[in-house]
């Protein structure tokens, strides 16, 4: 069995033949039942690999889905004009970078199209030209696709105020475009690990629709224990041999250290895709998301906080409490939560209250010791290992 490490292109995936757990009934589901969506999910979770996905099918590339749950969905297979920007591999700490981005994109598909201007109008009404020229060439809608929309909010989140204002100010400019050019849009989705709030670089559209906390979509990035016990029962029973243990043992071993996530209220347990892929490959158990890097947006947000880690976990919140970020430095909860580093455990449908917990081993190990270190640091160190106590039970 052939495992994606690293690969993010559908393309390659299916052409190379590594192993691919199967998404696009979501993917079609998705494509004809709503035009603008936004998706929240924690670094190294699929969300490259599905907007790929998302791009092969609008190019109609058929052929790299045969055999998979849309080839018995689709019968039509347009052809659009995909316009994908991703953020990633960008240092946005640069002044100027996020403007130099969109405006490279945007000049050579100006260039594309024969679009020619004396004058550099702002980045919303250049796109909006070029998805109009698309439009009309094709005679169909174009599709954009934004992966980790907020980098360039991230990267200066508690370090550079100012080019934080200035790089939402042109992303809010940027994005104002599909609501201008909706008569030329098919299909929008955008990723990222945060929903922004007060930092409302979505004001300027119509709003997408959060599929985030969707029970029918809670699986499109990630692996469910249903699909790892399906295509994976070989290599775990390889890992159960080469450990000296039974496969359900294994099994057990997997969930604790790999397991726990949950994105919705139907509390489906998603296994944290890149970890568990690695360990597959590796045939042992280690930290491979938590190794991949601590995002250092959340180490900042983290030095204003003056209580005890105890104070956020195993506590029960409402909704408003962690899912939209709204730029409070005194209160990095939301931040923690769409990072990945704390998930929904239990759900109260009563008093509406969510359980919010470390996922598993690997998560709660490596917080409390990325934590630990860079607090001991401190002349205060703001970390308590305290029990840990419910704030508001679920009754």
């Amino acid at each position: 069995m052939k495992y994606p490490i690293g690969i993010q292109t559908f393309d390659q995936l299916i052409e190379r033949g590594f192993v691919y757990v199967d998404k696009t009934d979501m993917v079609y589901s998705l494509a004809t039942e709503g035009k603008i969506y936004f998706l929240s999910r924690p670094r190294r979770f699929g969300k490259s690999l599905l907007l790929s996905t998302l791009r092969a099918y609008f190019e109609g590339k058929k052929e790299l889905f045969a055999g998979l749950k849309i080839d018995a969905l689709e019968t039509d297979w347009h052809v659009h004009r995909v316009f994908h920007f991703d953020f990633n591999g960008v240092n946005f700490t640069v002044l100027g970078a996020l403007n130099r981005v969109l405006d490279s994109m945007l000049s050579g598909w100006e260039r594309e199209y024969g679009i020619v201007t004396d004058v550099r109008p702002e980045y919303g009404l250049r796109f909006s030209r070029i998805l109009q020229a698309a439009a009309e060439r094709t005679g169909r809608g174009a599709v954009v696709l934004v992966d980790e929309y907020d980098k360039p909010l991230l990267d200066v989140l508690e370090r550079e105020p100012e080019l934080l204002e200035q790089n939402r100010d042109v992303l809010k400019a940027f994005y104002s475009v599909f609501k201008q050019a909706d008569a030329s849009l098919r299909f929008v989705f955008l990723t990222g690990v945060t929903k922004f709030s007060q930092v409302s670089v979505f004001s300027g559209f119509n709003q997408p629709k959060d599929i985030s906390m969707f029970e029918k979509y809670e699986a499109l990035c990630g692996i469910t224990e249903e699909e790892l016990y399906a295509q994976f029962a070989a290599p775990i029973r390889e890992m159960a041999v080469s450990e000296g243990c039974t496969e359900e043992e294994m099994r057990q071993r997997l969930k604790r250290h790999y397991d726990g996530y949950h994105f919705s209220k139907g509390m489906a347990d998603i296994y944290n895709p890149f970890s568990l892929l690695n360990a597959l490959d590796s045939k042992d158990i280690r930290d491979y998301w938590f190794a991949s890097g601590t995002p250092s947006y959340l180490i900042r947000l983290m030095n204003h906080f003056n209580e005890g880690i105890d104070e956020l976990t195993s506590q029960c919140y409402l909704p408003d409490e962690f899912i939209n970020y709204k730029a409070d430095i005194e209160y990095p909860l939301p931040m923690i939560y769409q990072s990945g580093y704390l998930t929904i455990k239990d759900f109260d449908k009563d008093s509406n209250l969510f359980l919010l917990d470390f996922p598993n081993n690997e998560v709660k190990s490596g917080f409390l010791a990325m934590v630990a270190t860079n607090y001991l640091q401190c002349k205060t160190p703001f970390l308590s290992l305290k029990p840990m106590t419910l704030r508001r039970p679920i009754r």
